[in-house]
Protein backbone atom coordinates (compact mmCIF):
# COMPACT_ATOMS: atom_id res chain seq x y z
CA UNK A 1 0.00 0.00 0.00
CA UNK A 2 1.46 3.35 -1.19
CA UNK A 3 1.67 6.88 1.06
CA UNK A 4 -1.43 7.57 -0.90
CA UNK A 5 -3.65 4.52 -0.05
CA UNK A 6 -2.10 4.48 3.84
CA UNK A 7 -3.79 8.26 3.63
CA UNK A 8 -7.47 7.76 2.69
CA UNK A 9 -6.94 4.39 5.01
CA UNK A 10 -5.73 6.83 7.82
CA UNK A 11 -9.03 9.13 6.63
CA UNK A 12 -11.31 6.37 6.58
CA UNK A 13 -9.91 5.06 10.44
CA UNK A 14 -10.06 8.55 11.75
CA UNK A 15 -13.86 8.74 10.85
CA UNK A 16 -14.54 5.36 12.09
CA UNK A 17 -12.95 6.09 15.59
CA UNK A 18 -15.19 9.50 15.49
CA UNK A 19 -18.12 7.62 15.20
CA UNK A 20 -17.37 4.97 17.89
CA UNK A 21 -16.40 1.74 15.21
CA UNK A 22 -12.74 0.54 15.78
CA UNK A 23 -10.58 -0.98 12.36
CA UNK A 24 -7.39 -2.19 11.19
CA UNK A 25 -6.52 0.99 8.46
CA UNK A 26 -5.92 -0.63 5.48
CA UNK A 27 -6.69 0.14 1.95
CA UNK A 28 -10.16 -2.79 2.33
CA UNK A 29 -11.27 0.00 4.60
CA UNK A 30 -11.84 2.49 1.63
CA UNK A 31 -15.74 2.06 0.79
CA UNK A 32 -17.19 -0.39 -2.02
CA UNK A 33 -20.24 0.81 -3.19
CA UNK A 34 -20.85 -2.05 -5.36
CA UNK A 35 -22.30 -3.96 -2.17
CA UNK A 36 -23.82 -3.47 1.26
CA UNK A 37 -23.03 -4.90 4.51
CA UNK A 38 -25.33 -5.12 7.11
CA UNK A 39 -24.61 -4.71 11.00
CA UNK A 40 -24.98 -7.36 13.11
CA UNK A 41 -28.30 -4.97 14.85
CA UNK A 42 -30.02 -4.92 11.69
CA UNK A 43 -29.37 -8.08 10.08
CA UNK A 44 -31.14 -9.26 13.30
CA UNK A 45 -34.00 -6.78 13.07
CA UNK A 46 -34.26 -8.23 9.15
CA UNK A 47 -34.37 -11.63 10.11
CA UNK A 48 -37.06 -10.59 13.22
CA UNK A 49 -39.53 -8.80 11.23
CA UNK A 50 -39.30 -10.96 8.23
CA UNK A 51 -39.80 -13.85 10.21
CA UNK A 52 -43.02 -12.61 12.14
CA UNK A 53 -44.15 -11.38 8.54
CA UNK A 54 -43.64 -14.87 7.06
CA UNK A 55 -44.80 -16.30 10.56
CA UNK A 56 -48.24 -14.23 9.94
CA UNK A 57 -49.05 -15.22 6.65
CA UNK A 58 -48.09 -18.83 7.17
CA UNK A 59 -50.91 -18.95 10.23
CA UNK A 60 -53.49 -17.18 8.44
CA UNK A 61 -53.12 -19.63 5.46
CA UNK A 62 -52.84 -22.61 7.25
CA UNK A 63 -54.31 -22.02 10.90
CA UNK A 64 -51.39 -23.91 12.41
CA UNK A 65 -48.19 -22.90 14.44
CA UNK A 66 -46.49 -25.58 13.60
CA UNK A 67 -46.70 -25.26 9.53
CA UNK A 68 -46.38 -21.66 10.08
CA UNK A 69 -42.81 -22.13 12.20
CA UNK A 70 -41.75 -24.07 8.71
CA UNK A 71 -42.30 -21.03 7.03
CA UNK A 72 -40.09 -19.28 8.59
CA UNK A 73 -37.20 -20.40 7.26
CA UNK A 74 -37.71 -18.43 4.29
CA UNK A 75 -36.93 -15.30 6.49
CA UNK A 76 -33.16 -16.70 5.52
CA UNK A 77 -33.92 -14.09 2.30
CA UNK A 78 -35.00 -10.82 4.07
CA UNK A 79 -31.50 -9.76 4.53
CA UNK A 80 -30.24 -9.79 0.97
CA UNK A 81 -33.10 -8.36 0.12
CA UNK A 82 -32.72 -5.46 2.65
CA UNK A 83 -29.39 -5.47 1.64
CA UNK A 84 -30.07 -4.93 -2.21
CA UNK A 85 -33.05 -1.99 -0.97
CA UNK A 86 -30.22 -0.17 1.05
CA UNK A 87 -27.65 -0.47 -1.93
CA UNK A 88 -29.79 0.96 -4.40
CA UNK A 89 -30.92 3.70 -2.20
CA UNK A 90 -27.08 4.38 -1.50
CA UNK A 91 -26.21 4.54 -4.92
CA UNK A 92 -28.62 6.68 -5.75
CA UNK A 93 -27.85 9.28 -3.14
CA UNK A 94 -24.56 8.57 -4.33
CA UNK A 95 -25.18 9.85 -7.76
CA UNK A 96 -27.18 13.27 -6.58
CA UNK A 97 -24.31 13.65 -4.79
CA UNK A 98 -22.15 13.64 -7.32
CA UNK A 99 -24.13 15.71 -8.94
CA UNK A 100 -24.00 18.64 -6.77
CA UNK A 101 -20.19 18.10 -6.32
CA UNK A 102 -19.59 18.73 -9.93
CA UNK A 103 -22.03 22.08 -9.81
CA UNK A 104 -19.77 23.42 -7.11
CA UNK A 105 -16.53 22.07 -9.31
CA UNK A 106 -17.71 24.06 -12.03
CA UNK A 107 -18.22 27.20 -10.39
CA UNK A 108 -14.77 26.96 -8.46
CA UNK A 109 -13.12 26.19 -11.52
CA UNK A 110 -15.12 28.69 -13.38
CA UNK A 111 -14.09 31.73 -10.74
CA UNK A 112 -10.47 31.02 -11.27
CA UNK A 113 -9.77 28.40 -7.92
CA UNK A 114 -7.10 25.41 -8.90
CA UNK A 115 -8.55 21.92 -9.76
CA UNK A 116 -6.96 21.47 -5.91
CA UNK A 117 -8.85 23.81 -4.55
CA UNK A 118 -11.97 23.38 -6.13
CA UNK A 119 -12.53 19.87 -4.63
CA UNK A 120 -11.56 21.28 -1.51
CA UNK A 121 -14.28 24.00 -1.79
CA UNK A 122 -16.79 21.15 -2.86
CA UNK A 123 -16.64 19.46 0.56
CA UNK A 124 -17.82 22.83 2.55
CA UNK A 125 -20.67 23.78 -0.49
CA UNK A 126 -21.65 19.59 0.28
CA UNK A 127 -21.34 20.49 4.08
CA UNK A 128 -24.04 23.35 3.97
CA UNK A 129 -26.47 20.23 2.10
CA UNK A 130 -25.36 17.90 4.41
CA UNK A 131 -24.45 18.49 7.71
CA UNK A 132 -23.21 14.60 8.18
CA UNK A 133 -19.68 14.37 8.15
CA UNK A 134 -20.31 10.88 6.74
CA UNK A 135 -22.16 11.58 3.83
CA UNK A 136 -20.75 9.37 1.37
CA UNK A 137 -19.78 12.14 -1.40
CA UNK A 138 -17.87 14.53 1.26
CA UNK A 139 -15.77 11.58 2.66
CA UNK A 140 -15.36 10.17 -0.96
CA UNK A 141 -14.11 13.94 -1.58
CA UNK A 142 -11.84 14.26 2.02
CA UNK A 143 -10.18 10.99 0.73
CA UNK A 144 -9.21 12.76 -2.52
CA UNK A 145 -7.48 15.46 -0.63
CA UNK A 146 -5.91 13.16 1.80
CA UNK A 147 -4.37 11.51 -0.96
CA UNK A 148 -3.36 15.07 -2.98
CA UNK A 149 -1.48 15.90 0.56
CA UNK A 150 0.51 13.19 -0.22
CA UNK A 151 1.31 13.88 -4.01
CA UNK A 152 -1.05 11.27 -5.92
CA UNK A 153 -2.05 13.44 -8.79
CA UNK A 154 -5.50 13.66 -9.43
CA UNK A 155 -6.77 11.53 -11.97
CA UNK A 156 -5.30 8.26 -10.12
CA UNK A 157 -7.35 9.35 -7.18
CA UNK A 158 -10.22 9.79 -9.25
CA UNK A 159 -10.14 6.66 -11.47
CA UNK A 160 -9.74 4.73 -7.68
CA UNK A 161 -12.77 6.28 -6.92
CA UNK A 162 -14.78 5.40 -9.82
CA UNK A 163 -13.01 1.34 -9.43
CA UNK A 164 -14.52 1.44 -6.32
CA UNK A 165 -18.40 2.96 -6.80
CA UNK A 166 -18.87 1.16 -10.25
CA UNK A 167 -21.12 3.99 -11.12
CA UNK A 168 -21.68 4.99 -14.84
CA UNK A 169 -22.07 9.20 -14.67
CA UNK A 170 -18.83 8.73 -11.93
CA UNK A 171 -16.67 6.30 -14.45
CA UNK A 172 -17.52 8.55 -17.40
CA UNK A 173 -16.63 11.92 -15.19
CA UNK A 174 -12.95 10.21 -14.19
CA UNK A 175 -12.05 9.05 -17.86
CA UNK A 176 -13.18 12.63 -19.22
CA UNK A 177 -11.13 14.35 -16.90
CA UNK A 178 -8.15 12.16 -16.94
CA UNK A 179 -8.09 12.72 -20.83
CA UNK A 180 -8.24 16.32 -20.49
CA UNK A 181 -5.61 16.45 -18.07
CA UNK A 182 -3.58 14.47 -20.10
CA UNK A 183 -4.16 16.31 -23.41
CA UNK A 184 -4.32 19.82 -21.99
CA UNK A 185 -8.09 20.76 -22.72
CA UNK A 186 -10.43 23.19 -21.02
CA UNK A 187 -11.29 21.35 -17.76
CA UNK A 188 -14.02 24.37 -17.01
CA UNK A 189 -15.78 23.74 -20.34
CA UNK A 190 -15.17 20.31 -19.66
CA UNK A 191 -16.81 19.77 -15.96
CA UNK A 192 -19.55 22.35 -17.31
CA UNK A 193 -20.34 20.43 -20.06
CA UNK A 194 -20.32 16.97 -17.92
CA UNK A 195 -22.48 18.39 -14.98
CA UNK A 196 -24.97 19.78 -17.22
CA UNK A 197 -25.13 15.97 -18.89
CA UNK A 198 -25.57 14.10 -16.00
CA UNK A 199 -28.11 16.37 -14.48
CA UNK A 200 -30.19 16.03 -17.53
CA UNK A 201 -29.66 12.21 -17.28
CA UNK A 202 -30.76 12.19 -13.45
CA UNK A 203 -33.53 14.31 -13.99
CA UNK A 204 -35.50 12.15 -17.01
CA UNK A 205 -34.17 9.12 -14.34
CA UNK A 206 -36.31 10.93 -11.64
CA UNK A 207 -39.15 11.11 -13.59
CA UNK A 208 -39.33 7.47 -14.70
CA UNK A 209 -38.78 7.03 -10.98
CA UNK A 210 -42.07 8.25 -10.20
CA UNK A 211 -44.15 6.41 -12.97
CA UNK A 212 -42.14 3.26 -11.22
CA UNK A 213 -42.75 4.01 -7.73
CA UNK A 214 -46.85 4.26 -8.77
CA UNK A 215 -46.16 0.71 -10.47
CA UNK A 216 -44.96 -0.61 -7.68
CA UNK A 217 -47.24 0.68 -4.72
CA UNK A 218 -49.77 -0.72 -7.57
CA UNK A 219 -48.32 -4.06 -7.39
CA UNK A 220 -47.90 -4.23 -3.52
CA UNK A 221 -51.75 -3.46 -3.64
CA UNK A 222 -52.28 -6.52 -5.45
CA UNK A 223 -50.34 -8.25 -3.26
CA UNK A 224 -51.48 -7.08 -0.30
CA UNK A 225 -55.63 -7.92 -1.54
CA UNK A 226 -55.51 -11.42 -1.29
CA UNK A 227 -53.70 -11.26 2.74
CA UNK A 228 -56.37 -8.71 3.79
CA UNK A 229 -59.66 -10.74 2.12
CA UNK A 230 -58.44 -13.57 3.66
CA UNK A 231 -57.93 -12.45 7.15
CA UNK A 232 -61.42 -10.11 6.60
CA UNK A 233 -63.29 -13.17 5.99
CA UNK A 234 -61.32 -15.65 8.29
CA UNK A 235 -62.75 -12.64 11.27
CA UNK A 236 -66.24 -12.31 9.56
CA UNK A 237 -66.71 -16.08 8.96
CA UNK A 238 -64.87 -18.74 10.50
CA UNK A 239 -66.97 -21.01 10.16
CA UNK A 240 -67.53 -20.46 6.03
CA UNK A 241 -63.14 -20.66 6.10
CA UNK A 242 -63.14 -23.39 8.30
CA UNK A 243 -62.98 -26.83 5.88
CA UNK A 244 -59.57 -24.73 4.26
CA UNK A 245 -58.21 -25.72 7.24
CA UNK A 246 -58.37 -29.43 7.51
CA UNK A 247 -58.34 -32.83 5.01
CA UNK A 248 -57.93 -31.51 1.94
CA UNK A 249 -58.13 -27.71 2.44
CA UNK A 250 -54.80 -27.53 3.58
CA UNK A 251 -53.97 -28.83 0.58
CA UNK A 252 -55.75 -26.34 -1.07
CA UNK A 253 -54.09 -23.64 0.73
CA UNK A 254 -50.72 -24.76 0.46
CA UNK A 255 -51.13 -24.61 -3.05
CA UNK A 256 -52.68 -21.20 -3.36
CA UNK A 257 -49.68 -19.98 -0.41
CA UNK A 258 -47.04 -21.41 -3.24
CA UNK A 259 -48.75 -19.20 -6.10
CA UNK A 260 -49.03 -16.24 -3.89
CA UNK A 261 -45.51 -16.88 -3.69
CA UNK A 262 -44.58 -17.14 -7.10
CA UNK A 263 -46.84 -14.05 -7.95
CA UNK A 264 -44.28 -12.03 -5.20
CA UNK A 265 -41.35 -13.20 -7.20
CA UNK A 266 -42.46 -12.31 -10.32
CA UNK A 267 -43.36 -8.86 -9.90
CA UNK A 268 -40.09 -8.16 -7.76
CA UNK A 269 -37.98 -9.49 -10.74
CA UNK A 270 -40.53 -7.21 -12.89
CA UNK A 271 -40.36 -4.14 -10.88
CA UNK A 272 -36.67 -4.39 -9.73
CA UNK A 273 -35.80 -1.83 -12.74
CA UNK A 274 -32.85 0.58 -12.67
CA UNK A 275 -33.26 3.88 -14.10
Amino acid sequence: MNRADRAAADFILKANSQAGKTTSASSNDLPDYSKYILSSRQKAASLFAGGLLIWGIGFLFFHSVYLALLLILAAGYTPRIVSGFLLERRRRMLGIQFKQMLYSLSSSLAAGRSVENGFREAIKDLQFLYPDSRTDMIKELSIICARLEYGQPIEEALQDFSRRARHEDIANFADVFSACKRTGGDLVEVIRRTSTLIGEKMEMSMELGVVLAQKKLESNLLLAAPIFFLAFMNLSSPDYMEPLYSGAGLLISGIALLLFGVCFWLIWKIMNIRV
